[in-house]
C-alpha cells in the first residue's frame, strides 16, 4: 500500500449519561457530523510521523510504541503517541506512516475532539500494517490510550460512540458489557448544541477526584461498580445519588425517544442538568446560564453535556423552531454573560471508517 488513504471518525454528543461509563453504567451518545479526517500512507521504515493542520508542531514517533507520551511537548502528539503504544502491545506489527491530520470538532466542547483523533488514526495505522482488531477491542484501545496520554481515567463511551456510530440513531450503550443499542431518532426532533465559549480541560479538573469519589463509595458498599447500588443505598452519597439517579434516566430517556415521547425526554434532560449541578457539582455558572437561556427560549429540555466544567449545552425542541429557539437563546445568553455561544446544527451519522475516494471532499 502506497497511496494516500483517508479515515474520518466522528465527535459525538451525549444526549443524557454523564459519569456514568467510568461506573458502568448507560450512556445515550450520537456520533455527529463533526469529525477528524486522517490522511496516510504508508512508510517503509518504522517511523511514525503526524502533522496536524489545525494545531502547530509535528510529531515523530517510533512504530513500535516505544515513545513515552509523555515525552512530548506538542499536547496533541501524546495522543498519538498513546494509540501507537496501545495498538503495539495488542500485536501491531511496527510499520511506519506519514499521517496529516485535520478537524472540525472544537477543542474543549465536550464534543470528544480527542477519542475522534484516536480512533481516526488508530484504523490509519491499523491499515497501513495490515492490523485488524475487533470494533470493541479497537475501542478500549483508543480509551487506553487517551489515559496514557493524558493521566486522566476516563471511560469507554466517546470512542466506542465514535466507531459504533449509525446513521439517524442515537446509540444506548452499556458500559459493563460494552452492548450497543440503536435508538432511532423522531425526524421532528431537533437536538441543539451550544458552546458555552468557555472551553474546558480534564486535565487539571475535578474528574479524577469525581470518578474517585465514585470508587469509594462503591467499595463501602461492597459492590464491583455504582451500576450495583440502589437509590436507597446512596441517598446520603451525593456523588454516588448522581450516578444511580442518572442510569435511570438514560435507561428512561432511551425507550421515550424509541416512542418520539419528547414531553417525556424533555424533563428528563432538565433532571440530569441539576443533577449534575447540585450533586456531582461539575456545571458552571455559564452553562447553567446557557440550560437556563435555552428553556426559556423554548426547548423542551436541556442540559450540560459531556464531562462538565465548561464546553456545550444540549437541547431538545420541535424542529421547525429550532432556528429561532437558537437565536432566541444565543441573544439571551449574551446579554447575561458577555460570551458569544457558538451553534453547531448537527445530523447524526455511522461510525469511523476509510474515506472512499470518490466521496472525499
Amino acid at each position: 500500500m502506497t497511496e494516500t488513504r483517508w479515515f474520518r471518525a466522528p465527535g459525538r454528543v451525549n444526549l443524557i449519561g454523564d459519569h456514568t461509563d467510568y461506573n458502568e453504567g448507560f450512556v445515550l451518545p450520537v456520533a455527529i457530523d463533526l469529525g477528524c479526517v486522517v490522511r496516510s500512507k504508508r512508510r517503509a521504515d518504522g517511523i511514525v510521523r503526524v502533522r496536524s493542520e489545525d494545531a502547530d508542531g509535528e510529531v515523530e514517533l517510533a512504530a513500535d510504541g516505544g515513545t513515552d507520551p509523555a515525552a512530548l511537548d506538542v499536547a496533541w502528539g501524546r495522543y498519538a503517541a498513546g494509540v501507537v503504544r496501545t495498538l503495539a502491545k495488542r500485536g501491531r506489527p511496527a510499520v511506519g506512516m506519514d499521517a496529516v491530520v485535520s478537524s472540525t470538532i472544537p477543542l474543549g466542547a465536550g464534543l470528544s475532539s480527542s477519542a475522534a483523533l484516536e480512533v481516526a488514526l488508530a484504523l490509519a495505522l491499523c491499515d497501513a500494517a495490515g492490523f485488524e482488531l475487533p470494533l470493541l477491542e479497537l475501542a478500549v484501545a483508543c480509551q487506553e490510550a487517551e489515559v496514557v496520554a493524558t493521566g486522566v481515567p476516563c471511560g469507554i463511551m466517546d470512542q466506542l460512540a465514535s466507531l459504533a456510530g449509525k446513521h439517524n440513531h442515537a446509540l444506548l450503550i452499556d458500559c459493563r458489557t460494552l452492548e450497543v443499542e440503536p435508538i432511532r431518532m423522531p425526524p421532528r426532533l431537533a437536538v441543539l448544541i451550544l458552546h458555552s465559549g468557555v472551553s474546558r480541560t480534564l486535565v487539571g479538573s475535578a474528574y479524577a477526584e469525581r470518578r474517585e469519589a465514585c470508587e469509594e463509595v462503591a467499595a463501602r458498599l461492597g459492590l464491583a461498580s455504582l451500576r450495583d447500588a440502589t437509590a436507597e443505598q446512596v441517598a446520603d452519597e451525593p456523588r454516588a445519588r448522581h450516578v444511580v439517579s442518572e442510569n435511570a434516566r438514560v435507561l428512561a430517556a432511551a425507550r421515550a425517544l424509541e416512542a418520539g415521547n419528547v414531553a417525556v425526554l424533555g424533563p428528563l434532560l432538565n433532571e440530569s442538568h441539576a443533577s449534575l449541578r447540585d450533586d456531582f457539582e461539575v456545571s458552571t455558572p455559564e452553562l447553567d446560564a446557557l440550560v437556563e437561556a435555552l428553556r426559556g427560549a423554548g426547548a423542551v429540555g436541556a442540559r450540560l453535556t459531556g464531562a462538565g466544567f465548561g464546553g456545550c449545552v444540549v437541547g431538545l425542541a420541535a424542529r421547525d423552531q429550532a432556528d429561532l429557539i437558537v437565536e432566541t437563546a444565543a441573544g439571551r445568553y449574551w446579554a447575561a454573560t458577555g460570551n458569544q455561544p457558538r451553534a453547531f446544527v448537527f445530523r447524526a451519522v455511522d461510525g469511523a471508517g476509510r474515506i472512499p475516494a470518490q466521496v472525499r471532499t
